[in-house]
C-alpha cells in the first residue's frame, strides 16, 4: 500500500456520488422531530471535509423544503449508501464514536440490523489495512449483502 496516498482519497465522480449521499443523510437527520447537536456537528464536519462551498450551502438553503429522504432501492444502490458513509467516516482517517453512531443510525434505517452494520463497517474499514482496492471492497460488500439476505 502506498504510505503517501489516502486510502480513501475520491475521484471527482465519486465525490459527486458522496455527496449525493451526504445530502440523504442531512435530510435524514434534518427530518427528524429531534436531533442530537452531537449528530449534527458530526453532519457538518462530514460537509467541511466534502469542500462543500457556499453554493452548496445556499443550493441546500433554497431547497431545504424540496430536498427528501430517499431509502434507496436495490443491493447496490443500499451498498452504495453504506460505502458512502464509511468514506466520509474516513474523510480526516479518524473514526470517531459518533460517526459510527450517525452511520449506524442510518444504516438501520436503510433497513440493515445492528449486527449487520457493525460487522459490514469492520469489514470495509479494515480494507486500507488489508490492502484492498477500492473496487475489491465494492464486490465483498455486495457479497455480504448478499449472503445476509439483503436486498
Amino acid at each position: 500500500m502506498d504510505s503517501g496516498k489516502n486510502y480513501w482519497e475520491s475521484s471527482r465522480d465519486e465525490l459527486v456520488s458522496i455527496r449525493k449521499s451526504y445530502l440523504n443523510i442531512l435530510t435524514h437527520f434534518l427530518s427528524s422531530s429531534s436531533v442530537e447537536s452531537k449528530y449534527v456537528v458530526c453532519i457538518l464536519k462530514w460537509g467541511v471535509q466534502l469542500n462543500l462551498t457556499k453554493e452548496d450551502i445556499k443550493y441546500i438553503e433554497k431547497n431545504m423544503e424540496a430536498l427528501r429522504f430517499a431509502i434507496p432501492t436495490g443491493k447496490v444502490e443500499k451498498m452504495e449508501a453504506v460505502y458512502h458513509l464509511v468514506r466520509m467516516i474516513y474523510l480526516d482517517q479518524i473514526v470517531e464514536d459518533v460517526e459510527l453512531e450517525v452511520a449506524t443510525l442510518y444504516a438501520e434505517k436503510l433497513g440493515f440490523k445492528p449486527y449487520i452494520v457493525g460487522d459490514l463497517f469492520k469489514a470495509i474499514a479494515t480494507a486500507p489495512f488489508d490492502e484492498k482496492s477500492n473496487s475489491k471492497v465494492e464486490d465483498e460488500v455486495k457479497e455480504f449483502l448478499e449472503l445476509n439476505g439483503i436486498d
